[in-house]
């Protein structure tokens, strides 16, 4: 590293075994001078354990290993590992020492094939094995393979090395010199920057005087070697007045001695200095793993309630929290669950989603859900509908504006929501809608990571993720000049169409319980919901369903207002409630449904929900459900007897594609049941 000056040298560790060992014995006297290099003969179970105390203590900067053991290291420890790297070169070295030996040659290498040697091992003529691996178990199997087939010479790791020569058979090291080398080099480079980076603990004091807390810092024997005006203002102390003196004298109640001797273990604590309350949080200085000194921070109490009510009335107010997860997406139906994965795998990605989806399918759900279980779940989730706000307006929202921008502006000026959702994601919803203007503005945005206020010229970075909605077809509003192509192609990137309800009537039955015991019991009606529901099932799933899961929520929640003025289930009068809602009334008028009388059986309308895995019917167990499987058997029959005439079977077996299974739970009835009535109606 040229041009600058450590304070020390970069100490590097090397975990090698057997003949690696003795390979990077060879290579270390060459980075004497530029670094401390200690070599250890560890492998797998013992490494990590090494590996984890070098972690904890950072007596090391790097990690030196090579295959399983670089792998094991890299995936267990956070400081960083240099991995020895075999190369074609290495290999075909290593190929033409085991042809004198012999023409098959097994290759042991760690978890891949080379492909490369394919080409290779015809021109040298040699029959080439390879067996990658993964575990000692790996290397045991492969080895007793390759000796069972006859081979004589075995390249690998200094583990297959070790066991080929130890069974009378030629083992050589696929690692070179040279691979030691690379390695040592790109360690010291990683050491070197780490190094640097300790010596800034030099600028520490400069840094405290621009804090708003106050902050003091401590060498290893508790002189006070840095502390800005606010804590001197709090202990009374003339500026530079306590620098050099043991802080156990100027304010024992402040001791950093548990801390510098490691053996704090207490929580951040409030203390009381000077009549104020301050929250102290205490925090060890490492230079390579050792302790150095320690730093406290006294924050204001008042200043933190302050904040928090500020927070906490922004996040409310703008709503910059996405409630919903992936669990909270109801249905078991085939078009329901690609859509879900498809989502799931977006949630991934940092790259922009375009979710699409007619009114009241969920998109808002589906957006929330793939934010929470993305990288910026603990980040902000805001969300605009576009369509909701006139042009001048929506432009100001967004964007944001500086003040005075126009008349009426609020002074001081106003962050947008594409500053409010920084490090987090923006969701816009129904983007289709949004006008062409603000589509070139939204553009730069998605290109530049950028915004401009309104009254400013200058930028201002943004790290945000978008998740666009539109229940529109936005390759139609590119033809009719109201979308912009370009802004299109930048948001649909990855994509998530979420299927119409009409399109997955498995789901219809469970959402429909669902959602209507809760309205009941949000309105206090203690009825079963199951048999309240079963009488309408027929007609349920036999509506379009144009305004999807909204307007079933919506029908639902009508139907448990309704509930209120029954006693029982049978004093419902669906008759009565089909004419409030009218929608479902011409659906069962069209499909010639009849609905019972107030006075029939309500144990003829039980229905059984099947489990989901989405736990659709997770209120089943408050509902009057029958415990017994007679009991069960003769409520279908007698629910049967009133529904299920060839033409109700003949039309869910249509829509689940001919599968019975399927057929049944849309009917609300056991398989058994449905091909028992199937054999009634002669339709077996």
């Amino acid at each position: 590293m040229t041009g600058r000056i450590l304070s020390r040298k970069p100490r590097l560790c090397v975990f090698s075994y057997g003949a690696l060992t003795r390979l990077v014995h060879a290579a270390v006297p060459e980075f004497a001078h530029r670094a401390d290099v200690q070599v250890l003969e560890v492998v797998l179970d013992e490494a990590l354990r090494v590996g984890r105390e070098i972690d904890q203590t950072r007596a090391h900067d790097v990690l030196i290993s090579a295959g399983a053991n670089a792998s094991l290291l890299r995936s267990a420890l956070s400081m960083p590992v240099v991995t020895i790297k075999v190369s074609g070169y290495d290999v075909l070295k290593a190929l033409l020492k085991a042809r004198q030996t012999s023409d098959r040659v097994g290759l042991g290498i760690y978890k891949e094939k080379l492909p490369e040697l394919e080409a290779t091992k015809e021109l040298l003529q040699v029959e080439v094995s390879q067996q990658p691996y993964e575990t000692v178990d790996d290397i045991i199997d492969s080895f007793r393979r390759l000796k069972a087939d006859g081979y004589r010479v075995i390249i690998g790791s200094s583990l297959v090395v070790e066991l080929a020569e130890e069974n009378g058979i030629v083992g050589i090291l696929a690692y070179s010199l040279e691979s030691i080398r690379l390695a040592l080099e790109e360690a010291v480079q990683i050491a070197e920057l780490s190094v640097l980076e300790a010596t800034r603990y030099a600028k520490l004091n400069a840094v405290l005087q621009n804090l708003h807390d106050a902050v003091l810092a401590v060498d290893d024997q508790h002189r006070v070697i840095a502390v800005n005006s606010h804590m001197d203002r709090i202990l009374g102390a003339a500026p530079g007045e306590t620098i050099g003196r043991d802080l156990r004298d100027v304010a024992p109640m402040l001791s950093l001695g548990e801390v510098l001797t490691d053996s704090d273990t207490s929580a951040d604590s409030v203390v009381m200095m000077g009549g104020k309350s301050y929250l102290m949080v205490r925090t060890a200085l490492r230079e390579s793993g050792q302790i150095t000194g320690a730093m406290l921070r006294l924050t204001d109490t008042q200043a933190i309630q302050r904040a928090d009510t500020v927070v906490r009335s922004q996040r409310k107010a703008r709503g910059l929290t996405a409630r919903y997860h992936f669990d909270h997406i109801s249905g078991s139906s085939p078009a329901l669950k690609r859509a879900r994965a498809v989502a799931e795998r977006c949630a991934q990605s940092m790259a922009t989603v375009l979710i699409t989806g007619e009114s009241g399918t969920g998109k808002e759900l589906f957006a929330q859900a793939i934010h929470n279980n993305s990288q910026r779940c603990d980040r902000p989730f805001v969300a605009l509908n576009c369509a909701s706000f006139p042009e001048s307006l929506l432009e100001s929202e967004l964007f944001g504006y500086e003040d005075g921008a126009f008349t009426g502006a609020r002074k001081g000026g106003k962050v947008g929501l594409f500053e409010s959702a920084h490090t987090g994601t923006i969701f816009l919803d129904e983007i289709g809608d949004m006008p062409i203007s603000l589509q070139t503005r939204l553009l730069r945005v998605l290109q530049e990571r950028e915004v401009v206020r309104l009254g400013s010229q200058q930028p201002i970075p943004v790290d945000l993720r978008v998740i666009a909605a539109t229940h529109c077809n936005l390759r139609e509003r590119i033809k009719e000049g109201s979308f912009r192509a370009d802004l299109y192609y930048r948001l649909n990137i990855l994509r998530v169409s979420i299927p119409p309800l009409r399109e997955r009537p498995q789901d219809i039955g469970a959402l429909a319980l669902k959602l209507l015991f809760a309205s009941m019991r949000r309105q206090g009606c203690s009825l079963p919901a199951d048999q309240a529901l079963a009488p309408l099932m027929p007609i349920l799933l036999r509506y379009e369903w144009p305004g999807n899961v909204r307007e079933l929520e919506n029908i639902m929640e009508r139907f448990a207002a309704f509930l209120g003025t029954s006693r029982s289930i049978a004093e419902i009068d669906y008759q009565a409630f089909l004419a409030e809602a009218e929608e479902l009334g011409e659906t069962a008028t069209s499909a010639n449904i009849a609905l019972p009388a107030p006075e029939a059986s309500a144990a003829a309308f039980a229905l059984r929900p099947e489990p989901t895995p989405q736990g659709a019917w997770q209120a089943s167990h408050a509902l009057a459900l029958p415990d017994d499987a007679l009991a069960a058997e003769a409520c279908d029959e007698a629910a049967l007897a009133i529904k299920l005439d060839a033409g109700t079977i003949s039309d869910a077996l249509a829509r689940s594609g001919g599968n019975k299974q399927h057929a049944a739970i849309l009917l609300g009835v056991s398989r058994t049941t449905l091909w028992r009535r199937m054999r009634d109606e002669h339709l077996l």
